[in-house]
């Protein structure tokens, strides 16, 4: 058992870190190929932060543990906007803009209800299916630019410029680390978690919506604490949604062309997906009442008082 857990820390270790070098070398690789901060914010950064999710996904679904790769998927979306989202507010108000309720909650709550009725309809996310998902993301990225062209250059804040400069060797030496702190990571945190699961004789879906999830989440977490201490806008509302739409658009799309994901855990379908639905929904009307465009402390702890809920239920079961 302890070992598990030491694989599972380690596992965690390794994703933070292969994001972290995954990110810088897209970036810097991308000014290398003249695209502009607008597309590299919108797009590079966003697949380079869902890498974690990805390739845990990917993991548990060849091992044949399709519940990890849902699981992870519907708690990384719980916890980006119940624990991310709760934490940031609490430690000072969120602005939120206009874009979040014309376009970035609508798609993310029609992809959210899209998982629920294909997910429902057989149990079975099929690589037809999983196509669709990817099809999907790629129509959300091209109307995200072509409104971002628009607005100039909004929403690339996260976008380090210094990386610029950097040489071709660090670029590859980036990449090379990244991807195998990654790989490795997964893989070790698939492992150790599947055999607490086993030891512990809890579902594999309770894992994966709880520990993994929370794990695959510490990124953006990390980055809106430190974002919402310095009081930068450099974390905002539709990054939370943004990575939401990723991770059930490419996570899950990719997941399912490269193995069907098959719904074991009844609970994934029977509850958590009604959680993940009911906090996509519930953003909106918290964004106008009742001081509209603002999210400040109440609402920032009734969210999190809501995912605290979520986990003592989901371990309950």
């Amino acid at each position: 058992m302890f070992v598990s857990i030491l694989y599972v820390i380690i596992g965690l270790i390794l994703l933070v870190v292969g994001g972290e070098f995954l990110v810088r070398s897209s970036v810097a690789l991308s000014f290398r190929l003249k695209l502009s901060r607008m597309v590299i914010g919108l797009t590079v950064v966003s697949f380079a932060t869902s890498a974690p999710e990805l390739l845990v996904s990917v993991q548990a679904a060849m091992n044949g543990l399709s519940d990890i790769s849902l699981g992870n998927v519907i708690g990384s979306n719980i916890a980006n906007i119940g624990l991310v989202l709760g934490i940031t507010a609490i430690i000072g108000p969120l602005a939120i803009d206009k874009d979040f309720y014309k376009f970035n909650w609508p798609v993310m709550v029609l992809l959210s209800l899209a998982l629920y009725v294909v997910l429902g309809n057989d149990g079975v996310l099929t690589q037809l299916e999983g196509l669709g998902l990817l099809l999907s993301l790629f129509v959300y990225l091209f109307v995200l630019i072509r409104r971002a062209r628009k607005f100039s250059d909004t929403m690339v804040e996260e976008v380090d410029d210094t990386l610029q400069k950097t040489s071709n060797f660090k670029i590859i030496i980036w990449l090379l680390i990244g991807a195998s702190a990654l790989y490795f990571g997964s893989e070790l945190l698939v492992n150790g978690a599947e055999t607490i699961a086993l030891k512990m004789k809890i579902s594999e879906g309770v894992i994966a919506v709880t520990l993994i999830a929370v794990g695959t989440s510490v990124p953006e977490l990390a980055a809106s604490v430190i974002a919402a201490l310095k009081q930068e806008k450099a974390i905002s509302l539709g990054n939370l949604i943004g990575s939401n739409i990723f991770n059930i658009a490419s996570v899950l799309g990719i997941t399912s062309l490269i193995q069907p994901i098959t719904v074991k855990d009844e609970t994934l379908m029977s509850v958590n997906i009604y959680w993940m639905l009911g906090f996509a929904i519930i953003l909106l009307p918290l964004a106008f009442i009742p001081k509209k465009m603002i999210l400040g402390r109440p609402k920032g702890l009734l969210i999190f008082v809501a995912y605290c809920v979520f986990i003592a239920l989901v371990f309950m079961k």
